[in-house]
């Protein structure tokens, strides 16, 4: 009877023992996926970013240039029209 008793003692311990390690492998696989979900979330809003300084840039470079355009017409019309 101690051989029996012995034996499910063993098989209890070694079914929690596995029951623990599929737990901590299934947070550790959801850990894992939550990263990389946060890692597309910010190159997605790194892309947002750079998109934006892009039109930025573009909008500011287009502003520049009417401005020297004025100051161009500026000049020429100060030099009585040269």
């Amino acid at each position: 009877m101690k051989t029996d008793m012995t034996v499910d003692m063993k098989q209890l311990i070694n079914s929690m023992e596995q029951s623990i390690k599929l737990r901590n492998r299934a947070r550790a696989e959801k850990r894992a996926e939550e990263a990389a979900q946060e890692k597309r979330e910010f190159e997605e809003k790194l892309m947002r970013a750079a998109a934006g300084k892009l039109e930025l840039d573009g909008m500011s470079a287009k502003v520049k240039g009417a401005q020297d355009a004025v100051q161009r017409d500026q000049l020429i019309g100060l030099m009585g029209g040269f």
